[in-house]
């Protein structure tokens, strides 16, 4: 004799369905049911890209703190749609703003007090208050030309110095080192390794090869992180991953006091020291160009903050897009660098100081 239908035989093959249905979306769009999707990435609505003809006028104006001096720095960005300057007091570390003025173009001056712009005969670009003038100190937008420092020490010299030292002893344990390529990883990551070449901050090639590694799990970690950009258009380009401890020490020597701050302290180690930090930007998939953001990487000003007020609403909010990727995948920005990530692991790994050249897959450290 048939068993009668009951309620839960009703409900039990839309049930399976709804079963079936959220094993989909965890195994094909997991961001979905976690709140890390593409989509709850991004800082609110992406802003219009400011007018070309404002562009070359964005950047910093004045003179920065030099030998005891305060300095005198002027921002000239772009918020809401109009332009607005911003004056910087000189304290290099916990900068303070205040906002000056906003307008919408540039003017001719109209009395003693006028705030403007205006291109000198010789090509500066020049920002006025009353009668006081201003130059630009930062490159135009889009420049890939690496702001240079003036080394402490010839790095030849500092070089046969770094090699000739041991990274610090410290007390274990740590995990098995694993460096993995990133490369080898997923196609959309592409490089621009500036410390293996002259487009450096020192001017002078650090690697030998143009490569990067992390640890594993930060490895994997990162190209999550690209596959929730890749829906909004943008890829990741590399600029340093693995660092050996020995080109730490060469920044550290190299860098004068008031750089200090960009670079690690050899006696501690750094996390690129440890395979577990990554220098990294947005690359516009459909071109393949990198994104503009308000500094320059490796500059070693406070444009190089992930909270710089400067630049452009749009530049920003790739800042920030960039940032919040990386977050959502344990990794934590830098204080001081927009560009920089620490993954969560990075204790968990000892210093490393194995050149580049010398990584491969028998010593267990350079996976792919």
């Amino acid at each position: 004799m048939p068993r009668r239908k009951t309620v839960r035989d009703t409900l039990r093959f839309p049930y399976q369905l709804l079963l079936l249905f959220l094993a989909a979306l965890l195994l094909w769009a997991p961001g979905i049911l976690t709140g890390q999707s593409s989509a709850s990435l991004t800082p609110g609505p992406k802003p219009a890209d400011i007018p070309q003809a404002w562009k070359p006028w964005i950047g910093e104006y004045g003179w920065p703190p030099e030998n005891g001096t305060p300095g005198q720095v002027f921002i000239v960005g772009e918020k809401d749609g109009s332009i607005s300057i911003w004056q910087r007091d000189s304290k290099p570390e916990d900068a303070n703003y205040k906002s000056i003025d906003n307008f919408l173009s540039s003017v001719s001056p109209t009395g003693p007090t006028h705030r403007y712009l205006y291109l000198k005969p010789s090509g500066e670009r020049v920002f006025s208050l009353g009668d006081v003038e201003w130059r630009k100190m930062t490159p135009d937008a889009g420049a890939t030309q690496q702001i240079f420092i003036k080394p402490v020490k010839p790095i030849r010299e500092l070089r046969e110095q770094a090699l000739g030292d041991s990274p610090p002893k410290e007390a274990g344990p740590f995990r098995k080192p694993e460096l993995v390529e990133l490369t080898s990883l997923d196609p959309a990551i592409h490089l621009d390794i500036r410390y293996a070449t002259t487009n450096d901050f020192l001017g002078t090639p650090v690697y030998t090869q143009a490569r990067a590694f992390l640890q594993r799990p930060a490895a994997e970690a990162l190209v999550r992180a690209l596959h929730k950009l890749q829906p909004l258009g943008y890829g990741l380009l590399i600029h340093d991953a693995y660092r050996p401890w020995y080109v730490t020490k060469i920044f550290w020597d190299a860098t004068p006091p008031e750089g200090k701050i960009f670079v690690a302290d050899p006696a501690q180690g750094s996390r690129h020291n440890r395979g577990c930090a990554a220098d990294l930007t947005l690359y516009d998939l459909a071109t393949g160009k990198p994104i503009e953001m308000p500094g320059t990487y490796d500059e070693m000003s406070p444009r190089s903050f992930p909270d710089y007020p400067g630049g452009t609403s749009l530049q920003r909010w790739h800042r920030d897009l960039l940032r919040r990727a990386m977050e959502s995948e344990g990794f934590t920005v830098y204080e001081h660098e927009w560009w920089h990530f620490d993954y969560k692991d990075w204790h968990e790994y000892p210093i490393l100081n194995i050149k580049f050249e010398d990584l491969h897959s028998g010593q267990g450290l350079a996976a792919q």
